[in-house]
């Protein structure tokens, strides 16, 4: 099985399914495509249908879109582990994962994701209102399934993954959220498939101006 990336450092999409793979320890080969770089198009083509990241092969078959993906791996290769066993709860934790699939757009134009910097950026109202709803999404979870551990739906599942690169968009960005989604951002941080990302990310020399918005911070 392989899975087809971007750039570590700035693709979020590629963070998603990733993400889970690393955690649950399910054996894949990854491919680093540099993003942008002269005839990525090309390189892309040999993989995706869509010219885009990510993209799994699994034999003869291609599932391309991080949320398909993670359907497709929690259903084929961990017995549905990546989703709770409730079938209410599941249903909530798919609504998660479709409002960060297809939401935030304000977020997404003005945030990029950018593991190895520190900024301090301005937003809009509208990042802001998104920034708000985020933290709202975050707080209601825990507060409903902190019984059960430290990730939004106590254990670790597809939510969690769709919602990593929010998290390290707020961390970039300095983002200050209510006690309990902070608390929660610091168990994604934590997540050893996470920092293995993030070292990952800090390795790589590529630099794509227009995802470095902002003013660094002094370390």
């Amino acid at each position: 099985m392989q899975l087809i990336i971007g750039n570590k450092n700035y693709s979020s999409w590629s963070l998603r399914p990733w993400l889970l793979l690393k955690h649950f320890d399910v054996p894949f080969e990854e491919i680093g495509i540099s993003l942008f770089a002269e005839g990525y198009q090309q390189e892309l083509a040999q993989y995706s249908p869509t010219l885009r990241v990510p993209v799994l092969k699994d034999g003869e078959y291609t599932v391309w879109d991080s949320l398909a993906i993670c359907e497709y791996v929690s259903e084929k290769y961990l017995h549905g582990m990546a989703l709770p066993k409730n079938i209410e709860e599941r249903a909530l934790c798919r609504a998660y994962c479709s409002e960060m699939h297809s939401g935030f757009m304000a977020i997404r134009s003005e945030m990029p994701m950018n593991c190895r910097a520190r900024k301090r950026l301005r937003i809009s109202a509208a990042a802001k209102a998104d920034c708000g709803r985020v933290d709202q999404l975050f707080a209601d979870a825990r507060a409903q399934f902190s019984q059960r551990g430290d990730y939004l739906f106590g254990e670790f599942s597809m939510a969690d993954c769709m919602f990593a690169p929010i998290v390290m968009r707020f961390t970039t960005y300095g983002i200050q959220l209510s006690a309990a989604s902070q608390e929660y951002m610091g168990t994604m941080l934590q997540n050893s498939a996470l920092s293995a990302w993030v070292e990952g990310a800090n390795y790589e020399s590529e630099i794509l101006i227009d995802f470095e918005l902002g003013e660094e911070l002094s370390p």
